[in-house]
């Protein structure tokens, strides 16, 4: 399988020789859910060092496996640190998943996986900075793991979402702007001692790495960037909610019973590219599970065919288009790409995806590998998205990367 050249373009800031990535599922594992407990709807957990992480996955074998998990520690840039596991874990890991539980009235079977931390053996963590959560077989194979982070609320982040000042780009994009400071910390040397990241929608892929403090103001370090700090405010995500599988609603056209599972077919999607902006609620690119057939959602939600059909207008002879949603973490590989059918001018794709309700937009990989994922939504000044600003810090001769702050700011407040 491959994984296009974007993701690592995108995260240019750090070596491919030393930087750590998430290692993708196997096909038969399915709908990972990770969030923390500040969290409605899932995407990578930023949470307090008291704080918890939730996964759930489901292992469509349908048959109860050996799984075990780890946590490591990490520097901003995604470099193991040289904590030992004592000094950032209290209790262990290279555990069990021992909650574990068979789907109930459902056509496609599998087995639901969940992991709580803290628990009884890992009762938390002792240091603030970046974690990658492991997934292994009983073979001790990798099958997935996931980022999350831990930060020690030691300073403030005031955050504030302004327009741009080029005005060739005012009513598309949204600039973050922002403070960090609290009376009684003392940055020492912030231009090298002070990392950041900017990021929309916790789509890591998207994110801004490692701004310069503009002004120090005694203990505040301000932020004040334009295009460096700008982000393109895309539009809202388009949607469908299937949770009765049987009934179709305004997203879904037709759905029919096949061999083995429900084939749900969605409305065709045009681009919006030339439409004026319309406010349309999202979960900004994530999804919910959720079934009409009962209160068991995690074993009674079923898994359908989700048909895909998008006519694109514009040129895309040269690039690909792909499928775009936290449902498969933001990965764009050959499952999310849409393929021409000749016989009826659209291009189309199938994902095999859990009942609930999906965000998810069709975004243009251009030849030279380049992502743009407003090619064919448009972008506005006005869609809602929410900003996090993550402050890192490594004091001088201090060992790891702590991170000491978290900002957040949504664009319904934007301000010239």
């Amino acid at each position: 399988m491959r994984i296009f050249l974007f993701i690592i373009l995108s995260l240019s800031f750090i070596t491919a020789k030393s930087q750590v990535y998430e290692t993708i599922p196997p096909d038969y594992i399915k709908t990972i859910i990770f969030k923390g407990n500040n969290q409605k709807v899932p995407g990578r957990p930023v949470i307090p060092i008291n704080g918890s992480i939730i996964l759930k996955f489901d292992d469509l074998r349908a048959k109860v496996a050996d799984f075990y998990y780890e946590i490591e520690h990490y520097n901003f840039d995604w470099t193991k640190s040289v904590l030992a596991q004592n000094e950032y874990l209290e209790g262990f890991d290279n555990l069990r998943l021992r909650n574990f539980s068979n789907s109930m009235t459902t056509l496609q079977s599998f087995t639901n996986y969940q992991l709580n931390i803290p628990n009884k053996d890992t009762r938390g963590f002792k240091k603030s900075g970046n974690y990658l959560l492991k997934i292994f077989n009983s073979n001790k194979e990798l099958l997935f793991s996931r980022k999350f982070m831990v930060y020690k609320n030691l300073v403030d982040v005031p955050v504030t979402i302004r327009r741009t000042r080029k005005l060739d780009k005012i009513d598309k994009q949204q600039v973050v702007n922002f403070k960090v400071g609290r009376d009684g910390f003392i940055f020492r040397q912030p231009q090298k001692t002070v990392k950041t990241i900017v990021v929309k929608n916790r789509d890591f892929f998207e994110a801004k790495y490692d701004l310069k403090p503009q002004f120090v103001n005694g203990n505040e370090l301000i932020y004040r960037y334009d295009q460096q700090a700008a982000f393109m405010g895309s539009n809202e995500y388009l949607f469908f909610d299937n949770k009765n599988i049987r009934v179709s609603n305004l997203q879904i056209r037709e759905i029919r019973l096949g061999k083995d599972l429900y084939n749900t077919y969605l409305q065709t999607d045009y681009p919006r590219f030339n439409e004026k902006y319309t406010y349309n609620p999202d979960v900004n690119g994530s999804f919910r599970i959720n079934t009409a057939r009962g209160n068991i959602i995690d074993r009674q939600a079923d898994y359908a065919k989700i048909h895909f059909s998008f006519s694109p207008v514009r040129n895309v002879k040269k690039g690909e288009i792909h499928l775009y949603g936290r449902f498969n973490n933001y990965i764009i590989d050959d499952s999310t790409l849409m393929t021409y059918n000749k016989s009826n001018g659209m291009y189309e794709n199938t994902l095999l995806l859990k009942q609930g309700f999906y965000n998810y937009k069709y975004v243009y990989l251009k030849p030279n590998g380049n992502l743009d994922g407003s090619y064919f939504s448009g972008s506005h000044d006005e869609t809602e998205n929410n900003y996090m600003v993550l402050i890192y810090y490594r004091d001088l001769g201090a060992r790891f990367d702590r991170l000491i702050g978290v900002g957040q700011a949504n664009s319904r407040n934007i301000i010239n």
